[in-house]
């Protein structure tokens, strides 16, 4: 593990940088960051339903292949379409995001009902459930700001994940050198 650390711990350090450098930026130029992810998102689809096709035509012969095929043919249309419309991709981006906050929230305030006879406590998961679904309720009804919003979280989340990198590495560097330093010590 020494040894590891002795040769990787400026790539957490650079990977922290960068990642610091990205949240500021994306602080920065909220509305070009948007634009990116929507793109990015967009690609993402794009490209899975390319190999969706791909697989549906190599699986033919199976049974319900045509769902794939569907689902292919869904991917590339939407995927390319919200490349060329990209306030299209961040819309689908954020309603994603919505409705998966309102989807676990409904499944967190469910588990926590239940859960309530059996454990102390359950209130934080209903509290949780019900933070998570008015998140997803405020996405929904107010758009633009939702997405400044979803900016903003990943430039925090960047920057704050960029710090903490860029003191690890500078910890497992010291933490190489104090070992070297003893077992130098025990040698002589």
């Amino acid at each position: 593990m020494q040894k590891l650390m002795k040769q990787v711990w400026w790539v957490m350090l650079i990977g922290g940088i960068a990642s610091v450098l990205f949240g500021i930026m994306a602080l920065a130029w909220p509305g070009l960051t948007l634009l990116v992810l929507a793109i990015f998102f967009a690609a993402s689809v794009f490209v899975d339903g390319i190999f969706a096709l791909v697989g549906a035509f190599k699986n033919r012969d199976q049974a319900n292949w045509w769902l794939v095929l569907l689902f292919g043919i869904l991917g590339v249309a939407a995927g390319g379409y919200a490349m060329l419309q990209p306030e299209a991709a961040a819309l689908a981006l954020l309603l994603i995001v919505a409705a998966y906050a309102i989807l676990s929230g409904i499944t967190l305030v469910v588990a926590g009902w239940k859960l309530r006879a059996e454990i102390t406590g359950e209130w934080l998961l209903i509290l949780a459930g019900i933070v998570s679904v008015i998140f997803g309720i405020l996405l929904i009804a107010m758009p633009g700001p939702g997405l400044l919003s979803l900016v903003w979280l990943v430039a925090v989340w960047a920057i704050a994940t960029g710090v903490l990198r860029i003191i690890f590495a500078f910890k497992a560097r010291n933490f190489v050198q104090k070992v070297g330093a003893k077992v130098a010590g025990m040698a002589s």
